[in-house]
């Protein structure tokens, strides 16, 4: 599943960083604290190789 927006993306490839241990966990806040602790390596992969090209900013509200 692509990430919907540019502070996904980010937000993921931090969680990855950390989950891959080039990064440690402590530094991590908000969304990608969450997105470490309830997504596999797998899944931070798919949201964070998305092209931020063309994304949104931040995920629309409803």
């Amino acid at each position: 599943m692509p990430a919907k927006s540019q502070v996904q993306q980010k937000a993921a490839g931090a969680a990855l960083s950390a989950k891959r241990g080039d990064t440690k966990k402590s530094e991590l806040k908000g969304a990608s604290r969450g997105m470490y602790e309830s997504m596999s390596e797998k899944q931070l992969e798919e949201f964070a190789e998305t092209k931020r090209k063309g994304l949104p900013k931040k995920t629309p509200k409803h």
